[in-house]
This record gives structure tokens, sequence and C-alpha cells, in this order.
């Protein structure tokens, strides 16, 4: 991509946009479906620097590809106006607020011998989290399907067809299954455009504080097997942290035998009270199996096939993408995706969820966002915290 010619780079400065990624790791809670969300509300609806046309090619690209959702399109926005340079900044800005938080997370963990405060604080955050999601979800459905009028539907049938089938899929089998969203962008661009091969043909296609918390201590043999282990579930892991966690499971608790049930269920709760991309808990995991080096090894491992996959592609998929037959694919893709995304959000609900207070706490936050002007997301999540505090200790 030629970026002189590219009159959109004027809009921002690369420096503009690592410093929107470095907050939005620090501050943007949620996990994936928000942070993709706050991504299209920020950087396509009110700045305007990325276009509804290019979030949409990173968003298809960052789900047919292994790795975390949320930073892959971070990494391909980052990509779009500034070749490598960006989508290297942009990756680092996004990943490092919550990687340093874990890792201050795991010195604690160490040093108290767990954290059972946490369950209180996830009481309540996890609620407000479902809020959150559950209306960057609706945003990001009006968005990428159409809008909630029968003539759009109507207009739109396959897509929301496309939409409704990956939401129930990912609401029962509680995965994304990257064979579907590349299956219905297929049949999508056969509908909507298909190719002219496809017309002719039918085949198809401190030093004492750090000692104390374990953070120089580390096996080099188990350095290898982490970077191994992580690595694999960077190359070979789709979609959002919902996919990874149970991949992790296995590895980490079942086969390794690292962690026991509860410092496995104390890694994931770490994940959602932190900012930025779920899939940072396996900072946290790498910090308890290995002190500081394995939670780099871990991060690295996870992070650079992510990058890799979407940086290599991008050149090619952003010239293809202008072909109208890859356009009507992508559209199926995302469709697809943000249909998966909905279902997610009832798994996740699912296991958030679980009484009235719960619930009062996710609606409130829905009417909140809606209602109250220029609130912004941290707030919520430390009053959700503080709340679920509350409710736990003194109910």
């Amino acid at each position: 991509m030629d970026i002189s010619n590219d009159t959109r780079i004027h809009a921002y400065s690369l420096a503009a946009l690592a410093r929107y990624f470095l907050k939005l790791g620090t501050f943007g809670f949620g996990g994936p479906v928000a942070l993709i969300g706050y991504m299209h509300r920020d950087l396509v609806e009110q700045r305007q620097w990325i276009s509804e046309e290019e979030y949409r090619e990173g968003l298809a690209l960052a789900q047919l590809a292994p790795g975390p959702l949320a930073a892959q399109l971070g990494i391909y926005l980052g990509y779009v106006h500034y070749g490598v340079w960006g989508a290297t900044l942009t990756g680092l800005a996004f990943v490092l607020p919550s990687f340093v938080m874990v890792v201050l997370l795991g010195m604690a963990y160490q040093s108290f011998g767990g954290l059972p405060w946490m369950q209180s604080v996830f009481y309540g955050v996890g609620s407000a989290v479902i809020g959150i999601i559950g209306l960057s979800c609706y945003k990001l459905t009006i968005k990428s399907v159409s809008k909630l009028d029968v003539p759009a539907i109507k207009s739109k049938w396959v897509l929301w067809l496309f939409f409704m089938l990956m939401a129930l899929v990912t609401a029962i089998t509680e995965r994304e299954e990257v064979w579907l969203f590349i299956l219905l962008g297929l049949a999508y661009m056969v509908i909507k455009a298909p190719p002219k091969w496809l017309q002719r043909s039918s085949t198809p296609l401190s030093v004492i504080l750090l000692a104390s918390t374990g953070f120089w201590h580390f096996e080099p043999g188990k350095l290898l097997q982490l970077a191994l282990f992580f690595t694999e579930a960077g190359a070979f892991v789709f979609g959002s942290g919902l996919a990874i966690i149970p991949f992790l499971h296995a590895g980490v608790v079942n086969e390794m035998a690292w962690l026991n049930e509860q410092q496995f269920l104390d890694s994931v709760a770490v994940a959602m009270i932190t900012p930025g991309p779920v899939v940072i808990t396996v900072g946290f995991i790498g910090f308890l199996v290995s002190g500081f080096a394995g939670a780099i090894v871990a991060a690295l491992g996870v992070f650079l096939p992510c990058f890799v996959f979407t940086v290599l592609p991008a050149p090619y998929f952003k010239k293809i993408s202008k072909n109208e037959s890859i356009k009507a694919f992508v559209d199926g893709i995302t469709a697809s995706v943000v249909g998966a995304l909905v279902g997610s959000v009832f798994v996740i609900a699912g296991r958030s969820i679980v009484d009235v207070p719960s619930a009062v706490i996710a609606i409130v936050t829905v009417l909140a966002l809606i209602y109250v002007k220029k609130l912004q997301e941290p707030y919520i999540i430390v009053i959700a915290a503080v709340v679920g505090v509350l409710l736990k200790y003194y109910s």
C-alpha cells in the first residue's frame, strides 16, 4: 500500500495512534467483544481515522488468522496507514499496560498465597462487563450487518441469517468455529458476487521484593516448555479469549500440571479485572510457573504469531479486498463474526450473571451507558468492583 497516496494519513500521526492504543490497553475493560467495539466507536465513528471498509477488512482478517482477536485487529489498524512500524507500535502499546498489571498481580499472588478477594471483585465487574459488551455488540451489529428496520433487514436477510446461525452455534457450543466463518463467507460471495472463474467452473475454494515474589525464579527447561506451549496456543487457536481458555486449561492444568484448578480460575479472573486483551492471562500464568522470564516467554509465545499472521497477509488482503467477490466474502465473514461475538456474550453471561443482584448490575450498566452522557467504562468498572465487594462481604 502506498502511504503517500492516502489522504487519510494526514488525519492523525503514528504517535497519536500509539497513544490511543496505550490508553485502550490501560483502561479498556470487557474483553475482545468490548475492545473491538471501542475501536469501532473511537477510530471509525468519532475520530474517523479508519474507514468503515478498512475496519471490516481488519475484523475479517483478524478472525481468519489464529491468535487473540482484539490484538490482531489493533495490529491491523496500525498497519493500515503506517505499515509494519504502525502495526508494531500499536501492538506493543495495546498489550504492554495489561502485561505489566498481570505481572504485578502475579507478584502479589505469590506473596500472599492467593487472591480470595478477587472473586468478590469479579462478581461485580463481570456483571458490568456483560452490560458493556452487550451494548457494544448491538452497535457493532447495526454497523456491520444492517439497521434494525424492516427494509434494511429484508435487503440484508442473508447476512442476518448468517448472523443468527453463528450466534446460536457459538452460544450452544461455546466455541468459535473458524471453518464456519470461511464457509459462510464463501457462500455469501457465491450469492452476492460470484467470481468469473466460478461462473465457468464448479471447483470449490525492588530486589528483595522481586525475590520474595518469585520475580527472578525460573527453570531453563520450563522456559522452553512454556515457549513451545504458548507458541502453539498463539499459532493454532482461533478466535477471542473465549477460544483460548479451554486450550490453556487442558495444557496448564491437565497435561503439564503447572497450576491447580483454583490457580487457573484466579488467572482467568485476573484477566477479566484488568484492561486490555483477555488472553493477557498467559502473562500471569507464565509468572506463576517461572517468574518474570516465564511471563515474558508466555506473552511472546502468544502475541508474536498473532503479529506475524496479521502483518504478512495485510498488504495482499488490502489489495484483493477491492474485488467485488472478495468484498462479498468479507461481508459474509463479518456478519458471521459479529454473530459469533453476540453468541459469546451469552456464554460469558451464563458464567458471570449468577443471581438477581448481578443481573441488576448488568442492566444498570447498559442504562447508564445509554443515558448518562460522557460516562466512561473505567468508572463503571470501579463502581461495579466496589458494589461486588460490598454485596459479597455484607450480604
